[in-house]
């Protein structure tokens, strides 16, 4: 018998349990699949009920829509997987962004999985994702760790086993404890470069940078309005391939000798290179620059 996992399969009389996407913010992100899937299946699973049927109002989608979310999943799942046995379609929708991400749908998935029960993606917004992908923060790899923990002690003991980790950390969190959970960071990790962005394609979207300890004194102030997405450079200290100081140096000595790259060009050049922290990078940079000016 070969040692190699079985694939199982889905059953052919089951229906297909859709994990649709749906906007952050603005309405005009949703995709032209995810609308044709929302009109066709016999079922939308939403985390807010009154808040997808503003979405489809919009669209014009008339699919019987049902509560599902973190108070009633347990007594509305065995329904749900009764109608996926029985052939229905259902969509799963979060009131905003893809579902399953930091979000109770992933116990529904499982189960559905677990019954062999067909699951298909439909992919779109991703709150992580987007304001990632604006943070100017090193984005080819990066930990997702979604929402700490309420309470202080618990959230820095979650917090020190990232201390070491070179990528940079992504993090959700409620505006009531944005302040708190950012001075827990300061204090555990450093201060270090972070981005925090809030109200991602809204009106009143928001992209604050700076160290950990001056975003915390800025949504002190009374910015702390709508959710967060809280982006943290990573360790400075490491990398991918442990590229040593002295090559590290002579590199960087070689990239200043350059006519046609500034100090921040060498900078960010090899903070993506070596997968270091780009302030630690930037202060080498500095200091190598001004040894080499008072020779």
């Amino acid at each position: 018998m070969s040692d190699e996992p079985q694939e199982t399969g889905n059953s052919p009389n089951h229906g297909v349990l859709y994990v649709v996407a749906t906007p952050i913010g603005n309405l005009e992100d949703m995709t032209l699949r995810a609308l044709r899937v929302l009109g066709e299946v016999d079922l939308i699973a939403a985390e807010g009920v009154e808040h997808t049927r503003r979405l489809c109002r919009r669209y014009e989608i008339g699919t019987r829509l049902i509560s599902y979310n973190q108070n009633n999943r347990r007594r509305k799942e065995p329904g749900l997987l009764e109608k996926l046995r029985s052939g229905r379609k259902v969509a799963l929708v979060t009131n905003a962004g893809t579902p399953g991400i930091s979000d109770p749908g992933t116990l529904l998935i499982r189960r559905a999985l677990d019954e062999r029960i067909r699951v298909e993606a439909v992919p779109g917004p991703c709150a992580a994702v987007a304001a990632l992908s604006v943070s100017g923060l090193r984005s080819d790899g990066f930990l997702f760790a979604g929402f700490l923990p309420s309470r202080s002690g618990r959230r820095r003991k979650e917090i020190e086993p990232l201390v070491p980790e070179p990528r940079t950390l992504v993090f959700y969190e409620a505006p009531h404890r944005i302040r708190a959970m950012l001075e827990d960071l300061r204090d555990v990790l450093g201060d270090r470069e972070a981005v925090i962005a809030r109200e991602m394609t809204k009106i009143h979207e928001e992209i604050l940078r700076g160290t950990l300890g001056e975003l915390a004194e800025l949504v002190g102030d009374g910015r702390a309005r709508g959710e967060f997405t809280v982006m943290v450079e990573g360790a400075s200290g490491g990398t991918s391939g442990d590229v040593p100081e002295t090559e590290l140096r002579e590199r960087i000595k070689e990239l200043l000798g350059r006519e046609d790259m500034s100090l921040r060009d060498v900078a960010e050049k090899l903070a993506l290179e070596q997968g270091l922290g780009y302030r630690h990078i930037y202060k080498v940079c500095l200091e190598i620059q001004d040894s080499l000016k008072t020779r």
